[in-house]
């Protein structure tokens, strides 16, 4: 580089090295920003309600988030964080007052990462009911009543964008280190959206070959925690809260978050098109419109139903007992609407012919005046249960009397294979995070003509959910990769682990398996990776602890987001349901029966389950637990660590 020297003490640049320079630090601080992503990305697991080591680092990561954009704005503890898309920031703050509340998008300083950061007064949050329900911002569900959760939880309903927020709040620490502008200058590394979507290291392999060549590349694969027996292996039996991800998809997102805006609108095009391909939904036929998560997409489409009319009447959406929170909630909330809940069998199926005898009754028969189903919103697997609905028996019946069929799909876009058109399913909605791309989007895939939004709210939607277009490059990787691999070997290696993991509980006394049980059954081939089981005399919450500090394996304990369903297989009865909602109205930190959820991906192996049941079998075996003090002391630190690794 040439300097132009004018006096020993000071240097000088033209116009050409100081571009060059200013890249150079950009380059720098983004390599920056990915290193501390990545390591995030190594203990990622879903936030608040899991019982391994990673969901209590991720949890800490995110609840940490908070404090930093509280420190970087100068604000008390007066205010409360709300980490949310840009439709929802600007939806919330039409309901604040001005002057109670501050925003930070990443968007002001050159990151297009689809979140933003409001920060409110606490004493001017909204009351009443959030504008977005579902899966988190309930304390407590009945088949009546909700008990909403405390801020700011109530305003981040599903699975929030946690590494995308981590990723915000890391970079507003290098920010006040270096200036708004850091992130801003030109970035020379301009790829194609082909180049990123379908061209890596494991471009070359397919089937088997490929699925045990990307299992090598899992971020976090490997690594130990502390445990009774010494540092082991950490185990990820928590797949349907959220899954790991690998280099290829991790690649795709960190090289979409650099490229021009140009690039990322044809990223956003090309992973529509991957998305209709893969789901069986050609684009002649239907939309797809990203969001933040699968509640996000039901709630678009409950949004977009109330503005429809019933020809008069009032319009009835039928669901069943064994829905998750996201897909009952927003039901609840329709104007001038009703539901009606199925109830399954305990393997978790419904009664078809009940469901014909009802649309019947409603749409042909007129039997109840001018009422009409004009929806049937179903799981595709349920995540408690985790059980396989008959979709296309279900979607003759539906369409049959004039409804339409919404499958909430979270718990089977990465299991089994979806013919969206075949089947005829009308909306479908999914999450990223939990199809190894934990990057903050989903999308809703709907009939075209079925949306009634405004041209100009469309284009809001539209432009909130593309603006993650680095997620939305993960998502497609992850299924193109997905595609490769094959539907059909996915769901063989799943149902053999399933079947390994129900066998070996047959052996451990005092537990207790829900839903499908036996592995010669007819029905098993309807079944997903997912056993819940209560273990006798010991809370899910303790079993998920003790999981934890003897085999360093990770599962998901309590009510899953799905409270209806787990009272619903505990047979909790009403005086009981009664009580729990005094209680946690009292108390709201107090843990309820509930149940442990294990759940299988792609990544498990056979070493996976010896490990889950030899743990299971030794809790199982003693009537109370041995002392731990030393070895939480032990992950509390394995916690702080990965915490400072990150935000120091």
């Amino acid at each position: 580089m040439e300097v132009i020297q004018e006096s020993p003490d000071v240097l000088q640049f033209n116009e050409e090295e100081k571009t060059e320079l200013q890249n150079d630090e950009t380059i720098t601080a983004i390599k920056e920003l990915e290193h501390g992503i990545h390591v995030a990305l190594e203990t990622y697991s879903n936030v608040h309600r899991g019982s391994g080591h990673f969901s209590a680092i991720t949890t800490q990561l995110y609840e940490h988030a908070r404090e930093i954009v509280l420190g970087y704005l100068g604000l008390s503890r007066g205010y409360v964080v709300i980490f949310t898309t840009p439709r929802s920031a600007d939806r919330l703050m039409a309901q604040l007052q001005p002057g109670s509340f501050q925003l930070v998008s990443p968007s002001d300083f050159g990151l297009s990462l689809g979140v933003r950061a409001v920060a409110v007064r606490k004493t001017a949050l909204p009351k009443g009911v959030p504008f977005h329900v579902g899966g988190g911002n309930a304390r407590l569900v009945s088949a009546d009543w909700i008990v909403w959760t405390a801020a700011p939880d109530k305003f981040e309903a599903g699975t929030p964008a946690i590494i995308n927020v981590i990723a915000l709040t890391r970079a507003l620490q290098m920010i006040q280190q270096s200036g708004k502008d850091i992130f801003r200058k030109n970035n020379p590394e301009k790829l194609s959206a082909s180049e990123i979507l379908y061209h890596d290291q494991l471009e070359n392999f397919s089937g088997r070959e490929l699925l045990e060549e990307l299992r090598k590349t899992r971020i976090g694969c490997g690594i130990q925690v502390p445990t009774v027996e010494g540092m082991q292996p950490f185990v990820n039996l928590d797949n349907s809260a959220s899954t790991p991800t690998f280099e290829p998809v991790w690649t795709a997102f960190r090289q979409t978050l650099r490229q021009p805006e140009q690039v990322k609108r044809e990223v956003v095009r090309e992973v529509k098109s991957i998305c209709a391909e893969f789901l069986g939904a050609p684009a002649d036929e239907y939309e797809v419109i990203f969001t933040l998560n699968t509640t996000e997409a039901i709630n678009l489409a409950a949004e977009s139903i109330g503005t429809e009319t019933c020809d008069g009447g009032e319009s009835v959406v039928v669901t069943t007992l064994a829905e998750h929170s996201s897909n009952d909630l927003p039901w609840r909330m329709l104007p001038n609407s009703s539901m009606i809940r199925l109830s399954p069998d305990k393997e978790g199926f419904i009664d078809l012919t009940e469901l014909e005898t009802l649309l019947a009754d409603y749409n042909q028969n007129n039997g109840h005046g001018a009422q009409r189903i004009k929806l049937v919103a179903i799981n595709g697997a349920s995540n408690v249960l985790g059980v396989c609905n008959k979709l296309d028996e279900i979607s003759r019946i539906v369409h049959r009397y004039g409804a339409h069929l919404l499958v909430d799909a979270a718990q089977l876009v990465a299991h089994q294979k979806i013919d969206m058109l075949g089947v005829g399913i009308d909306f479908l909605a999914f999450s990223a995070h939990k199809i190894y791309a934990p990057f903050g989007t989903g999308a809703l895939v709907v009939r075209k003509g079925l949306l009634h939004f405004k041209p100009d709210e469309l284009a809001k939607i539209l432009s909130s959910g593309e603006e993650n277009a680095a997620g939305i490059a993960a998502l497609g990787k992850a299924l193109a990769i997905m595609q490769r691999i094959g539907s059909d070997l996915i769901k063989s290696d799943e149902i053999a682990l399933t079947r390994k993991v129900l066998n070996g509980m047959a052996q451990i006394a005092g537990l207790d398996v829900f839903g499908i049980k036996d592995t010669a059954s007819a029905e098993f081939s309807y079944k997903i990776g997912v056993i819940p089981f209560a273990l006798k005399n010991k809370m899910a919450t303790q079993v998920g602890k003790e999981l934890a500090l003897l085999g360093g394996i990770g599962v998901r304990t309590g009510c899953h987001c799905a409270h209806i369903t787990v009272k619903h297989i505990l047979q909790v009865g009403p005086g009981l349901e009664k009580f729990q909602k005094l209680i946690v109205t009292l108390f709201p930190k107090l843990s309820l029966p509930g149940v442990v959820r294990v759940s299988l991906g792609i990544e498990n192996s056979e070493a996976d389950v010896d490990r889950f049941i030899q743990a299971l079998g030794t809790i199982a075996s003693k009537a109370r637990s041995p002392s731990k003090k030393e070895v939480k002391q032990q992950v509390n630190d394995f916690v702080r660590v990965v915490t400072e690794r990150i935000y120091n």
